[in-house]
């Protein structure tokens, strides 16, 4: 995961199981459009689609970035 500092008494900003549609796994933040979050880790898993290039993960976010998007930064893909 990038730096990001971790807030413990944030409301908003909180690890998340997620779907991620991304073309490779080498990034290392997404931004809101591309993240789909899901109740639980089975649900994450059972949602993989390569095909459709869905990959499960647990996030961090979301946070705003610099130009004033909601992004969420990759703790593992699972």
């Amino acid at each position: 995961m990038p730096h990001v500092i971790v807030d413990p008494e944030s409301r908003s900003l909180a690890e998340r199981f997620a779907l991620i549609k991304s073309p490779s796994r080498r990034r290392a933040r997404f931004p809101e459009g591309c993240v789909t979050i899901v109740a639980s880790e089975v649900e994450a898993l059972a949602g993989r689609d390569e095909a459709h290039k869905l990959l499960p993960a647990i996030v961090y976010g979301p946070s705003k970035s610099s130009e004033g998007q909601r992004l969420y930064y990759l703790v593992r893909w699972l």
